[in-house]
């Protein structure tokens, strides 16, 4: 299709839904329907429509839907020594750490990694501050709208944000990497598995799993025997297990193995933290959600 605008050039996407949006949908599930019938047809690939949809979705999201709890926070404690911090930031791969004083509700600022590199010369430790080099703390209720904690962040530059419930009390944390996520999928960085990889292994015990590993494909790395017939990938497996879609953070126990989401969106699990465990049973209850 060749149609030319007035002015004689080719329309813009943005003019070709226009177009086709007239007298169109009425709500938001028309419009989503819409939308996937124009993609279908070729106006826009599926990356596009993916995105779209994103968008739509973060306006109706809050904080609470895709926060870090608190007891999954990695942070610094106060009275902590670069000895201390620097093992922490690379065994985490973090460049953002909340600071906290006696308990984790207690949040003083924020530690941001490239701040420590001033003291990387020899004795600067010697002159280490760590309120020296904290940023003030930003604070949002869980109930805020991720459409706009996403506008907040580009107005003041901040990449990460404390999440308090209705009582005042730390919940847990959100960054602006987990907003954008929800808009274009996970975003990889050189800490995730490669492309190629399903399944790292952080230590003996530790491991970050893909939810897409075929279910036959962690059997044989971990020698168990999950069934295969009735879900292909360990995604599918876990999620059935939980009986809901679970939230980044939620843990279910499965003979001695502890799985960890440690990354989700509102429509599947993304990765999963295999922990090999030494006695499940002292462990307690079959699954918990933090």
């Amino acid at each position: 299709m060749n149609e030319k605008s007035s002015n004689g050039h080719r329309p813009s996407l943005l003019e070709r839904l226009k177009q086709a949006l007239k007298g169109g949908p009425r709500n938001r599930d028309q419009l989503i329907r819409f939308l996937r019938e124009i993609q279908a047809q070729g106006l826009y690939d599926a990356d596009a429509q993916s995105m779209i949809e994103g968008v739509l979705a973060v306006s109706d999201m809050q904080v609470r839907d895709i926060l870090i709890p608190r007891s999954q926070m990695v942070v610094i404690q106060r009275s902590d020594s670069p000895e201390d911090i620097i093992p922490v930031a690379i065994e985490s791969g973090h460049s953002r750490f909340p600071v906290v004083g006696e308990d984790r509700d207690d949040v003083i600022g924020v530690l941001l990694a490239k701040d420590l590199l001033r003291y990387s010369s020899k004795n600067g430790y010697e002159h280490f501050s760590l309120r020296d080099i904290l940023r003030k703390p930003v604070f949002v209720p869980e109930s805020k709208r991720l459409n706009v904690l996403l506008k907040e962040f580009r107005a003041s530059r901040n990449h990460l944000a404390m999440v308090v419930d209705e009582y005042g009390s730390v919940a847990g944390m959100v960054t602006i990497e987990d907003v954008l996520e929800q808009i274009v999928g996970e975003i990889e960085d050189e800490h995730d598995i490669d492309e190629d990889t399903f399944i790292r292994k952080h230590s003996e015990v530790s491991y970050t799993v893909k939810a897409l590993t075929p279910v036959e494909d962690f059997n044989e790395y971990f020698g168990t025997d999950y069934s295969d017939e009735e879900f292909d990938t360990m995604g599918g497996l876990i999620t059935h297990e939980f009986g809901h879609l679970p939230k980044r953070g939620e843990t279910i126990i499965l003979g001695n193995q502890s799985f960890q989401v440690t990354n989700a969106d509102n429509r599947r699990i993304n990765l999963l933290k295999v922990t090999l465990l030494l006695n499940p049973s002292a462990i307690g209850a079959a699954s918990s959600a933090d």
